[in-house]
């Protein structure tokens, strides 16, 4: 019989990142399913954006490539599970090796709360293979809402 992790194991290897933007919902929103916008701040700081591609729909898949400040590529996709404008996305998300085949996958469900003039985004992404795969997507994330923030303070509707 295999052992398999317990509630316990499973939460240690889930990503679970809050943080209020100022912008209103709706834009918040548009800037994780319009490509336009999400080819400007989607990626780690330092990291030159690629492509962008997204059909945003349910069954829809999306695909981005990155450059890092070293020059290598970096590319994930996955497929579009729900849409609920502007309050829920939820999409797999997997890295794709050399041949471009996908790596692990993981669930990755964003919410948007209207807080006034501010949306509090919370990103669930899970499960992943070990703590420090979970760790280096905290890490990659933290600084891709970093660029974000930037990208809205930025941003004239």
């Amino acid at each position: 019989m295999t052992a398999r992790p317990g509630p316990a194991a499973a939460g240690e290897r889930e990503l679970v990142i809050t943080r209020v933007f100022d912008a209103p919902r709706a834009l918040v929103f548009a800037a994780w399913t319009r490509p336009e916008h999400a080819a400007r701040w989607w990626g780690p700081q330092g990291f030159a954006p690629i492509s962008c591609t997204m059909d945003v729909r349910p069954g829809g898949a999306w695909r981005r490539s990155m450059r890092s400040p070293s020059g290598t590529v970096h590319t994930a996709r996955g497929i579009y599970r729900e849409i609920v404008a502007p309050e829920r996305l939820v999409f797999t998300y997997a890295w794709e090796d050399a041949a471009g085949s996908p790596g692990h996958e993981t669930l990755v469900t964003v919410t948007f709360a209207a807080r006034g003039d501010r949306t509090e985004l919370t990103l669930h992404q899970a499960v992943f293979p070990s703590q420090a795969a979970r760790d280096d997507h905290r890490a990659g994330w933290t600084s891709c809402f970093e660029r974000f923030a930037e990208y809205l303070a930025g941003y004239v509707e």
